[in-house]
């Protein structure tokens, strides 16, 4: 007899460029380690960024600006994630890159205005009466079409809920029921129903039911304390995007002519600046009664040397104003013009805009360093090298570039598994060096080879 165990697809994920970055690396008293959270070497950006850190959690940066600056692959990317695993996952945390602000459908100052309210957070916090429980049956009751027609609907639906403390058979309207399809709600979930608005929240997965197989990765809570039928304290985190969007989308019915009407429109809609005016004072309304507080997340624009002079003027206007995030810059450029002017300035910034920031510098790497990040990305990639092949690995990316030296570990990889080995050997890497060529290599022979290229 052959029994096969069946792999659980719960721990795969899609390993990315900066999968391995876990946070910034640092001691308690602030100092970095040489290793540490997925990050080698740049000792000195990395404590400057956790003294940034320190001051987001303070409140003490609001409205300010950093400025990541260094040669291309040196970790500009990798320190704003380290900031942004630093600060955890209840403060939003925004990335675009600086060519997304042109667009044909929406002006660029726009692009940056959504941007820069999904990187402020806004927590609410609100006591609520609730049925709180694991769910122990649901079963909907049909009934005859009330119009003649064909088929039955759904009268009401019967819920069973369980607590340490007791249980409560409930029956809800058949809305609720549609709403406890959207949620995915199956017997031995744990749930809330909200008395008021019958909004339903699925909390996870009852603890008990933890053996269980499961192909998806489930979140594992334990059984509500006290009884089904409570008043509980209830905290929401949204961005104030969240609360745009949500107000400028018009609610439609569920008839013909309002779905049509829904599919007609633009994929893409600005939000007007009045409606976000009124979100403000509501949102300072709420702030000053105690009910929400104000979270200013972390703004991530890299490639910024793309924005033009009406984005930078406009960045300028908006990290003044009072709902304003943490906003971080990142460019590996040099002193070059300003994108649509003859203006030459570092960074390709203008200087007013350099002068609200505050620079963090990061420098190449070392041969030692690139051939510990190697090991790290392998290890993280699921990859078996010997010591020969990074040396060999580290020295390609001394005399090309990091990133050149990290993607060629996967084809690597394939070629030393198509000689039936799992190990890769400096002999596979000589292999792929010779079928893939680095940029410096590319351009030499473009150079050599002149004549048989078309060129302008």
């Amino acid at each position: 007899m052959k029994i096969e165990e069946v792999q659980s697809t719960t721990k795969k994920q899609r390993v990315a460029s900066h999968t391995h970055i876990k946070g910034l690396g640092l001691k308690e008293d602030g100092t970095a380690l040489g290793i540490g959270s997925g990050f080698v070497g740049q000792e000195q950006a990395r404590e400057a960024a956790g003294l940034v850190v320190d001051m987001i959690r303070q409140k003490k940066m609001a409205g300010r600006a950093l400025l990541l600056a260094g040669a291309p692959g040196t970790g500009k990317t990798a320190l704003a994630l380290g900031i942004s695993q630093e600060l955890g996952s209840k403060v939003p945390f925004c990335p675009m890159v600086g060519s997304e602000v042109y667009s044909s459908e929406v002006k660029k100052t726009e692009v940056l205005m959504e941007n820069f309210r999904r990187a402020i957070g806004l927590r609410i916090k609100e006591n609520k009466e609730v049925y709180e429980g694991e769910v122990t049956e649901l079963t909907p009751e049909e009934t005859e079409n009330a119009t003649g027609g064909y088929g039955k609907t759904i009268s009401h639906v019967i819920i069973g809920m369980k607590t340490v403390k007791g249980t409560k058979q409930l029956k809800l309207d058949p809305t609720i029921y549609d709403a406890l399809i959207k949620e995915k709600v199956t017997v031995g979930d744990v749930i809330y129903i909200e008395a008021n608005s019958g909004a339903v929240k699925r909390v996870g997965r009852s603890d008990a039911f933890a053996t269980e197989f499961d192909l998806e990765a489930e979140e594992y809570v334990p059984l509500p304390k006290g009884d089904v039928h409570k008043k509980k304290e209830i905290v929401q985190d949204v961005t104030l995007h969240d609360l745009d969007a949500a107000n400028a989308r018009p609610q439609g019915g569920q008839d013909i002519l309002s779905l049509m009407g829904q599919m007609m429109k633009p994929r893409k809609t600005e939000i007007t600046e009045r409606l976000r005016q009124e979100i403000n004072k509501v949102v300072n309304r709420y702030i000053n009664q105690g009910v929400a507080e104000l979270v200013p997340g972390v703004l991530f624009i890299d490639e910024v040397h793309m924005l033009d002079m009406e984005c930078f003027t406009y960045l300028n206007r908006a990290l003044e104003s009072s709902l304003s995030p943490i906003v971080i810059f990142a460019t590996n450029r040099g002193i070059c013009t300003i994108r649509g002017t003859d203006i030459s300035s570092p960074h390709g910034i203008p200087v007013d805009l350099l002068d609200r920031v505050v620079i963090i510098r990061t420098l190449p790497y070392t041969f030692t360093e690139i051939v510990q990040i190697l090991a790290i990305r392998a290890q993280v990639e699921g990859l078996t090298v010997d010591q020969d092949s990074l040396a060999y690995l580290g020295e390609i990316g001394e005399r090309t570039s990091l990133r050149h030296a990290v993607q060629l570990l996967t084809p690597a990889s394939i070629v030393a598994r198509t000689n039936g080995r799992d190990e890769i050997v400096k002999g596979d890497l000589e292999n792929i060096t010779e079928v893939f060529l680095d940029a410096r290599a590319s351009a030499r022979l473009l150079q050599e080879q002149s004549d048989k290229y078309v060129s302008q």
